[in-house]
């Protein structure tokens, strides 16, 4: 292992943390309907758990209201049942062979709790780039114990590593206020 591989892997295991809050973040309820809220509902399908996009075709019906409208109509109770069990705060209804999921007006309380939300999984990815940053310079610490650099390139790259934290700290950061801006615009 070199250098450039220690900063080569730090750099795509931080931008996997990114891709992680991404979508969770994209789980936290806005005001509005979208279809990523159903996307990690599990649905009993046969006995095993299966995501309800894997079964199910979800669509925004209106700026309020989320359609999903199972593959197999005999799926229908089950996939209500499902997604009201799923404890998003959703109370969907049957009507014919589709489900229509509205999706309420968010009370004050509830966006604060939402910020509170979106603010727990920015420090947990802070945290994970933070231990990405902790993993590659004792990557690096282990190159010049085993002299396959020196400790002046060990030096430069964790200042090098540094950087690169703090540009996915600052990026985490922007992506947090991006959200609770959406959360909180009524």
């Amino acid at each position: 292992m070199t250098i450039a591989d220690v900063k080569k892997n730090a750099q795509e295991r931080m931008n996997k943390s990114i891709d992680t809050l991404k979508s969770d973040l994209a789980k936290v309820r806005t005001g509005r309907a979208h279809t990523g809220i159903l996307d990690h509902v599990m649905v009993d399908y046969y006995g095993s758990a299966t995501a309800l996009t894997q079964i199910a075709n979800v669509t925004l019906i209106d700026a309020r209201t989320i359609g999903v409208q199972p593959w197999e109509k005999k799926m229908l109770t089950t996939v209500e049942k499902a997604i009201r069990d799923a404890d998003l705060g959703l109370n969907p209804s049957s009507q014919g062979d589709m489900i229509r999921v509205p999706t309420p007006p968010l009370t004050e309380e509830r966006r604060k709790e939402m910020v509170k939300l979106v603010k727990s999984e920015a420090e947990d990815a802070k945290i994970a780039i933070r231990n990405i940053r902790r993993d590659a310079n004792e990557s690096l610490k282990k190159l010049v114990k085993d002299k396959a650099c020196s400790e002046d390139d060990e030096r430069r790259a964790s200042e090098e590593i540094q950087k690169l934290t703090d540009k996915f700290v600052i990026d985490v950061d922007k992506l947090v206020a991006e959200k609770e801006k959406e959360v909180l615009t009524v």
